[in-house]
C-alpha cells in the first residue's frame, strides 16, 4: 500500500533527486518551458508551484526561502520581479503540463512543463 507516500524516487539517491528538482525548477522559470519524462514533470510541477506561491509575498524572508531551492539570485530576482507579479490574483495552477508523445530510445512517456499564462 502507498499509504502517506507523497512524492516519487524517480530512481535516484534523496540528494540526487533534490538537486535534479531544483535544477529543473531553475530551467522552467529561466526558460518558461522544459521538456522533459512525464514524472519529473509531475515532481517539478509541485516544487515549481511552492516557489511561485512563496513569491508572491514579496517580502525578505521569501526570498531568502527561495534562495535556498534555487541560488541564482538573478534568477530569484526575475522571479520576484517579472514571475510572481504575473500571477498576483491567480490562488495556484502556475504551471501546464502537457504530453508530447513516447521518447525514441526507451519508449518513455515525454511531457512539456510550461509557466501557465
Amino acid at each position: 500500500m502507498r499509504h502517506r507516500k507523497d512524492h516519487r524516487k524517480l530512481g535516484r539517491a534523496t540528494d540526487q533527486r533534490i538537486a535534479l528538482l531544483r535544477s529543473q525548477t531553475a530551467a522552467l522559470l529561466r526558460h518558461n518551458r522544459i521538456k522533459t519524462t512525464l514524472q519529473k514533470a509531475r515532481e517539478t510541477c509541485r516544487l515549481a508551484e511552492k516557489i511561485i506561491t512563496t513569491a508572491k509575498r514579496g517580502d525578505l524572508a521569501a526570498r531568502r526561502r527561495v534562495l535556498r531551492d534555487i541560488p541564482d539570485r538573478d534568477l530569484v530576482k526575475h522571479l520576484f520581479d517579472e514571475i510572481a507579479p504575473r500571477y498576483a490574483d491567480r490562488a495556484g495552477g502556475y504551471t501546464r503540463i502537457i504530453r508530447a508523445g513516447m521518447r525514441r530510445g526507451d519508449s518513455a512517456q515525454m511531457a512539456i512543463l510550461e509557466l501557465a499564462e
